[in-house]
């Protein structure tokens, strides 16, 4: 089955004893202690520029453990950016060095993507059981809580549940125009049976996430460098990049590949202005691997010709458009509650960051509202 999350659980822990492994490992698992304590900075800036070497992994290439370090220093490097009383412009080299050299090992920038954030980022409880909301639980946090580890299982649990689709969907653009209808069919009606699925799930998220905590509590450690008003210069990565500052958009859910790569498949367009070359720009914090499958759909899927011609195609065609309508318009209306309406709140924990632009450094709102209207104008 084709799927974007990992077919098996992300580790938990090294497999590889090494002291610096275990100091990303300790500063990590610390870092809800840290940043209540406003310690964070401090910790880092006490060590020594080897003390979170990963260059052990890169020899081995040990892609299981080179993805949980890569999430740890994405999660303590966020920390020390947005952890302090303003945000930090010089990431020193301790942290800057290993994640350059990850971000290059893997082919994404080195900032918290979607990848180390979700993808990469949660365990089952009980390991015989499959994937659920009751049985997923998150390696990294940064303050912890019912309403951090919630927003990320709802993610990652739709990241699941999405599986039937994105194995359907590769599978409906491989068919060639000669295929039996029963055939289109069949994939159509499998990938709108598993967005239903999708769609319950992200329904659930104010169950247990609170809008307030969220822009307050969660929200302000994921933020990027790129179009952001609180880092206007950028980051610098201490001895990186020539020391010159850079410019990295923040986590965002547009960095998953489930609705790219269903728009490649069905053949949903968006125009060619600054919203399609912020979508094509997301690709780039995606794993190389996620990249090539859109890119292959996109090039291969001839289906949206095909159900021109067949009214029985027409109706399961926009049923799945009707379905990721759906879901753009859940995000946009989480985008007006849990972004919009918390900025008229003042916070007594860090800073909920741009009110305008989320944490993709996009003006979210306009954009949203242009994903769920361009989705509803392609149905047949």
């Amino acid at each position: 089955m084709y799927t974007f999350l990992p077919k098996n659980p992300p580790l938990k822990n090294y497999k590889t004893k090494k002291r610096t492994l275990l100091n990303l490992q300790k500063i990590a698992s610390e870092l809800p202690k840290l940043l209540l304590t406003n310690k964070v900075q401090v910790t880092i800036k006490n060590l020594k520029k080897e003390d979170l070497s990963i260059d052990i992994l890169i020899n081995k290439k040990s892609e299981k453990e080179i993805n949980l370090a890569m999430a740890h220093l994405s999660f303590i490097a966020h920390a020390y950016i947005w952890g302090g009383e303003k945000p930090e412009k010089i990431l020193p080299e301790v942290i800057a060095k290993p994640w350059v050299k990850l971000s290059n090992y893997l082919g994404r920038p080195p900032i918290l993507s979607y990848a180390s954030y979700c993808l990469h980022n949660w365990y089952k409880i009980d390991k015989s059981q499959p994937i659920s909301l009751e049985n997923v639980a998150l390696i990294n946090n940064f303050l912890g809580g019912v309403d951090e580890d919630w927003f990320v299982t709802i993610h990652v649990c739709i990241e699941d549940a999405a599986s039937n689709a994105i194995d359907a969907a590769y599978k409906l653009s491989r068919l060639k125009k000669s295929d039996k209808t029963r055939d289109f069919l069949k994939y159509l009606k499998a990938i709108s049976s598993s967005l239903k699925k999708v769609n319950f799930i992200f329904s659930k998220m104010p169950e247990k996430c609170d809008p307030y905590v969220y822009y307050h509590r969660v929200r302000p450690y994921i933020f990027g460098t790129k179009d952001n008003p609180d880092l206007k210069e950028g980051l610098i990565y201490e001895n990186q990049y020539d020391n010159k500052p850079q410019f990295f958009r923040g986590e965002t859910g547009a960095q998953s590949s489930i609705i790219p790569f269903l728009d490649g498949a069905l053949g949903i367009y968006h125009t060619n202005d600054n919203l399609r070359h912020y979508l094509n720009e997301m690709r780039d914090y995606m794993p190389p691997k996620h990249r090539k499958m859109i890119e292959y759909v996109e090039n291969k899927s001839k289906a949206k010709e095909v159900i021109f011609n067949s009214k029985q195609l027409m109706k399961s065609y926009n049923e799945c458009l009707e379905e990721i309508r759906k879901f753009r318009a859940q995000h946009l209306e989480y985008a007006a509650t849990y972004i919009h309406k918390q900025a008229q709140v003042k916070n007594p924990f860090g800073t909920g960051g741009s009110t305008v632009r989320g944490t993709g450094g996009t003006p979210f709102m306009k954009y949203l509202k242009k994903h769920r209207d361009e989705t509803q104008k392609q149905k047949i």
